[in-house]
């Protein structure tokens, strides 16, 4: 605000011992020197808030890449259309990033044996892996690993608590 008042006080000095071009002239001077200022606060600020959402998508709550599972039907491996959006940004992010490294644990829900859900958890985690694949990312950008089911995000003995667990998670390497 200062720089403001200077510019129109050192603008009335200069007009009043000015030619006419001369006073055209000091007049265009000070609107270069006060319009960017008054331009240039809000400019600036927005962009660095941008620039910060944009420096990393995943911390992005905003992104698709903010979500991390995958859910699955009972006893199932197939990825539902409802989560393949998710899975493409994910591998889209990996094409775009060769060297970002995620993880994809398998999980399931705590009905069958501990063998029986850890290879039910790799079949899941697998699937999303070569669906990845398929789209572009390096099968040494993505690790597929089951937890079965000792990684449960629900407890409880019920149909909630149950589709809560079966799922894959993507964890990225350094996060």
């Amino acid at each position: 605000m200062n720089k403001i008042i200077l510019c129109i006080i050192f603008t009335g000095l200069l007009a009043a011992c000015a030619t006419k071009d001369n006073k055209e002239q000091a007049k265009a001077a000070v609107e270069e020197r006060t319009v960017p200022e008054k331009v240039a606060e809000p400019s600036t600020a927005k962009p660095m808030v941008e620039e910060v959402v944009k420096g990393n998508p995943l911390t992005d709550p905003n992104s698709i890449l903010s979500k991390r599972s995958v859910y699955f039907d009972y006893d199932s491996y197939v990825v539902k259309d409802d989560f393949k959006s998710i899975v493409q940004a994910h591998a889209k992010y990996l094409t775009e990033n060769r060297v970002a490294k995620l993880a994809v644990q398998g999980n399931t829900d705590d009905r069958g044996s501990r063998e029986y859900n850890l290879a039910l958890g790799q079949r899941r985690a697998d699937s999303v892996k070569k669906m990845m694949s398929l789209l572009g990312a390096q099968d040494n950008q993505v690790e597929a690993v089951s937890f079965g089911e000792e990684k449960q995000k629900a407890s409880g003995a019920n149909e909630a608590a149950w589709s809560e667990n079966r799922r894959a998670d993507f964890v990225y390497v350094g996060e």
